[in-house]
């Protein structure tokens, strides 16, 4: 062989050896990336014209393709409509998935590894491929009893609602208000989709944001929570000791003080720890939050969950104690103490808080879907019991905690979450946000009836800039609807 004739056979192996590295690339390396791109219309053809798995709550579809008269063969349908939008997601030709219909997509819509032999089988019977089913943790009563508790408040009002199984972790209830209606998106008349697309988008109340998971704001005096947790942790405290009271908080050299809401005094110059809880007393927490000291403070808020993202299946942010890499001066931690300044929190977060203390201390990881199931009803996946975040406090720690917010609900500050009957522990709060933003309410609960459990998170922005919104007035109410409804037999 000549010369000429051997470097063009080199070339050729080397160019053969390379459209096969290429096409091993593709087919195997970058398919479920080139599977999962939201311009990728073959795929999405063909799993429109697929029967795709349902999303249910309690046994109930509130996601779940029906036939259609039309080249896609089925659409996809939520009947609750804005109910469990922001937990089931969309789906839509035009504008992709979201949610729990984008999280566990590949077992929905039939494509995941563990289908294989369905399809298989399908692809024998000259079928389409057949979707899995996903069951949701939520409880479709309180849900509803949620819902319709923020929907009674004034028009305008956003907030959002969580209510977590304490001891598994388990999402019980989830609702963001404003809400929107996935059945816009997933029409086939994409004109009207396209429609409804730009105006949810252009909409100034953010309707898709799921305000339980992403919307991070200052949770105000429900924070006193972690700093109390802190300072029974790291200073030896306990309910009855002696803390800090009086109507305000100096700072050497500084003429900023940290006044109580209202002026009041909290009840004396020195008071107890649980005193301080029940009123809700600013002075002694900035105190304590000082006493503390910023990396303890902050080390305890992350044992609750601050600084991570909390939940897969749905789109969340981490909620903050304080910027990264920030050395607070004494106001400033102390405004920390009691959830401002820069402390940031999501209903989600809040719900982790009350759910640890009330489970001993122990913080389970929250989760969504309970169980994932093939086509034929064989389970794929399940969450159990779930599993442990981390522990937050000892258990003699929590006990306390758990007295002094039982406390502040029989005679404190979140009387309005009273439940006859039922053990509830609660924290108000009031917010701050400035520049002519309204405050926000909060609320943090737990609640126990013979065996079973439930820890509720409640936050309300009023539609209008006003000082006139309290946690005990606005979110309590709600949260022990929301218990009552979690607790009934």
């Amino acid at each position: 062989m000549n010369t000429p004739i051997r470097r063009l056979a080199v070339a050729c192996l080397v160019l053969f050896l390379a459209l096969m590295g290429n096409a091993t690339y593709v087919q195997y390396i970058q398919a479920s990336e080139l599977n999962s791109h939201a311009n990728n219309k073959r795929v999405i053809d063909d799993e429109y014209s697929r029967e795709r798995g349902a999303i249910l709550v309690g046994g109930e579809a509130v996601a779940e393709s029906v036939p259609s008269d039309d080249q896609f063969e089925f659409l996809r349908t939520y009947p609750a409509g804005p109910l469990y939008a922001h937990l089931t997601g969309y789906f839509s030709y035009t504008y992709g998935r979201s949610a729990v219909e984008n999280a566990q997509n590949s077992v929905l819509s039939g494509s995941d590894n563990r289908l294989f032999v369905n399809r298989v089988v399908d692809l024998l019977a000259n079928k389409q491929p057949k979707g899995g089913s996903v069951d949701l943790t939520i409880d479709g009563v309180g849900q509803q009893t949620a819902a319709q508790a923020l929907a009674a408040l004034p028009a305008g009002t956003k907030g959002a609602v969580v209510a977590l199984d304490p001891r598994t972790g388990a999402v019980l209830t989830m609702v963001s208000q404003p809400s929107y209606d996935p059945n816009q998106l997933a029409s086939h008349d994409f004109s009207a989709v396209n429609q409804a697309w730009t105006a949810l988008s252009e909409d100034p109340n953010q309707p898709m944001l799921n305000r339980a998971t992403q919307e991070i704001q200052p949770p105000g005096s429900t924070f006193k929570l972690v700093t109390a947790s802190a300072a029974l942790e790291n200073l030896n405290l306990n309910p009855a000791s002696i803390v800090q009271g009086g109507s305000e908080l100096s700072f050497p050299g500084i003429t900023y003080t940290l006044p109580n809401a209202g002026g009041g005094n909290c009840g004396g110059d020195q008071i107890t720890l649980e005193r301080a809880l029940n009123v809700s007393c600013n002075v002694t927490f900035g105190s304590l939050a000082m006493q503390v000291g910023q990396g303890a403070l902050a080390e305890q808020a992350a044992k609750f969950g601050f600084g991570d993202r909390l939940i897969e299946n749905i789109a969340s942010n981490a909620s903050r104690f304080a910027t990264d890499g920030a050395d607070l001066e004494a106001p400033q931690l102390a405004q920390s103490g009691i959830g401002q300044f820069e402390v940031a929190a999501t209903p989600l977060q809040m719900a982790m808080v009350a759910a640890g203390i009330a489970n001993d201390g122990v913080v389970m990881t929250p989760y969504l879907v309970q169980t994932v199931r093939d086509p034929s009803l064989r389970v794929l996946d399940d969450a159990g019991d779930g599993e442990e975040y981390s522990t937050a406090l000892s258990p003699q720690s929590a006990q306390m905690m758990q007295q002094m917010m039982i406390s502040t609900v029989n005679s404190g500050t979140a009387s309005s979450a009273r439940i006859n009957g039922v053990e509830v522990g609660g924290k108000t709060g009031t917010a701050q946000r400035g520049n002519g933003l309204p405050n926000l309410a909060w609320f943090a609960s737990f609640a126990s009836a013979g065996d079973q459990q439930v820890a509720v998170a409640v936050m309300i922005e009023s539609a209008q800039a006003t000082d006139d919104i309290s946690g005990g007035r606005l979110a309590g109410p709600i949260a022990r609807s929301v218990m009552e409804a979690l607790l009934a037999p």
